[in-house]
């Protein structure tokens, strides 16, 4: 499997989209390779759902290259959309039909046919659990059912690689668990891409996070990697009491300090209190110089601590505008 996954089966080479005046995707470049799963973030508007329509010969790009499996998605399209299967945010589903002629409508759209489209049905309904649904209406299943469903109808052809957008919202904590375990499942044979917004999908699932801000990606790499990354000179959260005036006299004497690079107060929510974000330059932790400086200048320390960042807060700083 180490040999699989160092095969990359997607490869995106300075792309760029243009609607008109407004540059949605500005040079993106990444390589997915094969047996990962991998986290598309990014806020709305960010360029993350241009970027798949792209890959998946839905949009052609402005300019730049994209490769499925070796192929240019330009130069053979057909073939690059047979390698993908995708599960939408909004499940296509027909609510009146049974759940298996669902799934047969749906493989005979993709090609397949006969013997090989009920064993293709067959092994997916297993995979994806809904074996024991497949007579039901699909209007009558409950909403963990239909994701499940759906999830089938992109499975059906045996895709390499699979999208995901959104795949538990709207499920319940016990469907999301599950579904969450599926993924993990499908990616030890094929690529998932999944896009979400919500962190913890990603932190649970994923093995790798791409982050796309504004047209450009703006971090890649593990959850691990992601976090030392960023936060290896953290700032520190500095809590004064100030019971009179507004504490600008506090911001004059940080700036002024040759090891403070800045210093932004935030609301500290409490009357008769200050707090203030330092953000020291880089090299060692500057907490006991602060607290060296809060006793010089007999200030009230109330609180002092390193901000270390989250997946969340990482997220926030990234792609705050």
């Amino acid at each position: 499997m180490g040999e699989a996954k160092s095969v990359p089966v997607i490869q995106v080479e300075a792309l760029e989209k243009r609607y008109g005046e407004i540059h949605a995707v500005k040079g993106v470049t990444f390589e997915i390779k094969k047996g990962e799963i991998v986290g598309f973030l990014g806020p709305n508007g960010a360029g993350k759902s241009t970027c798949l329509k792209a890959i998946t010969c839905y949009l052609a790009p402005t300019s730049g290259a994209i490769k499925i499996a070796g192929m240019d998605v330009q130069e053979s399209p057909r073939e690059v959309r047979r390698k993908f299967g995708y599960l939408p945010e909004n499940a296509p589903l027909y609510h009146d039909m049974i759940a298996y002629d669902y799934l047969r409508f749906v493989g005979e759209l993709r090609g397949l046919s006969g013997k090989d489209l009920e064993q293709r049905i067959a092994h997916v309904a297993s995979k994806v659990a809904i074996a024991q649904v497949l007579g039901q209406t699909v209007g009558t299943l409950s909403k963990g059912y239909r994701q499940r469903v759906c999830l089938a109808q992109a499975l059906i052809h045996d895709p390499e690689i699979l999208i995901l957008d959104e795949p538990t919202v709207g499920l319940d904590p016990n469907q999301v668990v599950e579904i969450r375990s599926l993924i993990k499942e499908l990616g030890k044979d094929r690529t998932v891409i999944l896009s979400t917004h919500i962190l913890h999908e990603v932190l649970a699932t994923c093995d790798r996070i791409i982050i796309i801000h504004k047209g450009l990606i703006v971090a890649d790499g593990t959850p691990r990697e992601l976090l030392e990354r960023f936060t290896s000179n953290p700032p520190v959260l500095l809590r004064i009491a100030l019971p009179e005036g507004d504490g600008s006299e506090i911001m004059a004497k940080l700036q002024a300090q040759e090891w403070v690079e800045r210093a932004l107060s935030r609301p500290a929510g409490i009357a008769g209190e200050f707090e203030v974000e330092v953000q020291g330059r880089e090299g060692g932790d500057h907490r006991t110089r602060l607290v060296e400086l809060v006793g010089r200048e007999g200030w009230s320390l109330l609180e002092i601590r390193r901000e270390m960042l989250d997946l969340e807060g990482l997220f926030r700083k990234l792609t705050q505008e």
